[in-house]
C-alpha cells in the first residue's frame, strides 16, 4: 500500500480511498456498494446489505431500505435493522455508548444529509434526511457496518475492537495486526455471497509509503502486488516479467484553495494565471504516461464535462499578463504556502509533481512554500478546514478526488453549508448560484436529468477556476504474473475476492 499506516481497522477506515479499499470492503460491507466486476464500463451502485431502497413518493426526506436476511458478523451474531441504527449512532449520536470520535471523523462527513433514522422491523429501516437529497444512497455506500455483539464482548472498547474486528465482508482480520506494518486478512468462508468467497488463503497488507521501496519489494518478492509503481520503473518491471495493470477511473489531482478572507485564491484572474501556468503534458511525462492531463475538474468526456469556455491550456504569457492585472509578477511575487502529502491514497507522486508545478509558477511571479505532512495528517487537516490552526496559514491543500457520483464530487467540495465542521469544504467556498444548482441536482431523482445539472456545475468548477485542476490518475499497479485473476474495475476500490496467485 501506499499509505504509511495500516487502515483504521474498527469500520469507518482511515487513510482515505485507500484504507478504504484494503480494510474497508475486505472485512466490512455498506447498506450500498459499487458493481466492481468489469473494467469496461463505470461502476454503478448495487445492493449489498440493503437488498432495495426507496424514496417515498409524498415526502422526498423518507427512505425505505429493506435489509439482506441471514447475515452474519464475523464473531457470528446476526446483522439486523438494529445493528444499522447502531452504526449510525456510532458516527452521529455523541451521547450513545458506542460513539467513537476516530471513526466519526471518518465518517460523519460522507453522510451529511441524514437527519434521522429508525427500526421499522427487523429487516427494514427509515433513514430522513434533512431536506430532499437524490444523492443519499451514494453518502451510504461509505458507511462500514461493524458487529455490535463484538464491541459488547470485548468490553465496550473500540481499542479492542481494533485487534480483533468483526464486520460481514468476506476477508476477516483474526491475527497478524502489527500496526505500522502489517495486517493479515483471512477469507470468511461463511461470507453471505457465495461467488465472492475469496479464492486465497491470506491477502497481507503491508504500508509501504516510499515508490521505490515498494518496487524493490516486488522485485525482491518480498510482496507479489504494489499499487502505484514509481514511473521510471515500469519500463524495466514490464522487461523483466511483471505486469503493470492500469485503468481509467474516477480520480483528480488538484489544488483546493482557500478562500477565506486574505487569500490570493480569492482573485480569479489568479486562479486563472495559476492554471495556465501548469504544463499538464509535461507532468504526464514526469509520470511515464501513467495519467490523463487534466481539461477540467473532470476527465475529458465524462458525462458531466459540460461545455466550459475557460480552457486549461499551457500558455505563460496569458498567464502572466493576469497576474500583472492583479498586481503581481515575477519582479514582485505572490508569496504563498501549500499543504503537500509525502504519498497517500490517489496522490501519485506528490513531492516530484508539485516540485515541478512550483518552478512554473515561479516563472509567472507565484512564489509557493509547501508544508510537507504524512498523508493521514493531510486528511486530518483537510476535515478541519482552511481557517483551522493545523493548516499553518496555508492557502491550498493538494488532494486527491474521488469523483463518481454527485455528492463525493463536487457538493461535499464547495456547498456554503457544508464547511467544517459540518463537512469538508476546506476552503470555505460559498456561492449562492453553485448552491442553488447543488440544491437542484438532490431535487432531481431522475438520473439523466441530474447529469444535465451537474453538466452546468462542471462548466461553473471550470470557467471559475475553483481549483488548480493538474491531472487523473489511471491507477497503476505492478504484480508478478502469478497472480490471476484481478479485474481492475473503473473505480478507487477493487474486488480481491475473485485474485489467486500461482505457485
Amino acid at each position: 500500500m501506499t499509505a504509511s499506516d495500516i487502515p483504521l481497522t474498527t469500520g469507518q477506515t482511515d487513510q482515505g480511498g485507500e484504507g478504504q479499499r484494503f480494510m474497508g470492503y475486505t472485512v466490512y460491507n455498506s447498506l450500498v456498494e459499487w458493481d466492481l466486476s468489469s473494467a469496461d464500463k463505470p461502476s454503478a451502485l448495487i445492493p449489498s446489505l440493503a437488498t432495495s431502497w426507496q424514496v417515498d413518493d409524498t415526502d422526498k426526506t423518507k427512505w425505505i431500505f429493506k435489509l439482506r436476511d441471514g447475515v452474519k458478523f464475523h464473531d457470528g451474531s446476526s446483522f439486523d435493522a438494529d445493528a444499522v441504527v447502531w452504526n449510525l449512532d456510532k458516527l452521529l449520536n455523541q451521547e450513545a455508548p458506542q460513539f467513537d470520535k476516530r471513526q466519526a471523523a471518518q465518517g460523519k462527513s460522507r453522510i451529511p444529509a441524514v437527519a434521522s433514522y429508525k427500526v421499522i422491523d427487523p429487516l427494514t429501516v427509515e433513514i430522513t434526511t434533512k431536506t430532499p437529497d437524490a444523492t443519499l444512497p451514494y453518502q451510504l455506500s461509505w458507511i462500514l457496518l461493524s458487529s455490535p455483539a463484538n464491541w459488547e464482548k470485548l468490553g465496550k472498547n473500540w481499542d479492542a475492537v481494533a485487534q480483533k474486528p468483526s464486520g460481514t465482508g468476506p476477508w476477516k482480520l483474526e491475527s497478524g495486526f502489527i500496526p505500522r506494518e502489517r495486517a493479515e486478512l483471512t477469507p470468511n468462508k461463511e461470507y453471505w455471497d457465495q461467488a465472492r468467497i475469496p479464492k486465497l488463503d491470506k491477502l497481507v497488507l503491508i504500508p509501504l509509503p516510499e515508490p521505490n521501496t515498494r518496487v524493490a519489494a516486488l522485485r525482491s518478492g518480498q510482496v507479489d502486488w504494489i499499487e502505484a509503481p514509481a514511473p521510471d520503473s515500469v519500463a524495466s518491471l514490464k522487461e523483466a516479467g511483471f505486469k503493470i495493470i492500469t485503468n481509467s477511473y474516477p480520480h483528480n489531482w488538484t489544488w483546493h484553495f482557500s478562500r477565506i478572507e486574505g487569500s490570493p485564491w480569492n482573485d480569479i484572474r489568479v486562479r486563472k494565471a495559476a492554471n495556465l501556468a501548469v504544463d499538464r503534458e509535461g507532468i504526464n511525462e514526469l509520470l511515464g504516461g501513467l495519467s490523463i492531463p487534466a481539461q477540467g475538474y473532470m476527465p475529458p468526456g465524462h458525462q458531466w464535462f459540460g461545455n466550459p469556455t475557460f480552457k486549461l491550456s499551457y500558455n505563460v504569457e496569458e498567464a502572466k499578463k493576469l497576474m500583472a492585472e492583479a498586481g503581481f509578477g515575477p519582479d514582485k511575487p505572490l508569496k504563498t504556502k501549500v499543504i503537500i502529502s509525502s504519498s497517500g491514497s490517489g496522490q501519485m507522486l506528490p513531492l516530484a509533481m508539485n516540485e515541478y508545478i512550483q518552478q512554473t509558477l515561479a516563472e509567472i511571479g507565484i512564489d509557493v512554500e509547501y508544508e510537507v505532512m504524512d498523508w493521514n495528517t493531510v486528511i486530518n487537516v483537510w476535515r478541519a478546514g482552511a481557517k483551522d490552526p493545523s493548516a499553518k496559514g496555508a492557502t491550498a491543500v493538494n488532494y486527491s478526488y474521488f469523483i463518481q457520483d454527485p455528492f463525493t464530487a463536487m457538493i461535499r467540495q464547495s456547498q456554503c453549508s457544508l464547511a467544517p465542521p459540518t463537512g469538508t469544504n476546506w476552503g470555505y467556498y460559498c456561492d449562492k448560484d453553485m448552491d442553488a444548482l447543488f440544491d437542484k441536482v438532490r431535487n432531481t431523482f431522475d438520473a439523466a436529468e441530474q447529469d444535465k445539472v451537474m453538466q452546468k456545475i462542471h462548466e461553473k468548477y471550470v470557467d471559475d477556476a475553483l481549483f488548480l485542476m493538474v491531472t487523473h490518475d489511471v491507477n497503476p499497479r505492478a504484480m508478478t504474473n502469478k497472480v490471476k485473476g484481478f479485474v481492475q474495475a473503473q473505480n478507487w476500490f477493487q474486488d480481491f475476492s475473485p485474485v489467486t496467485v500461482e505457485p
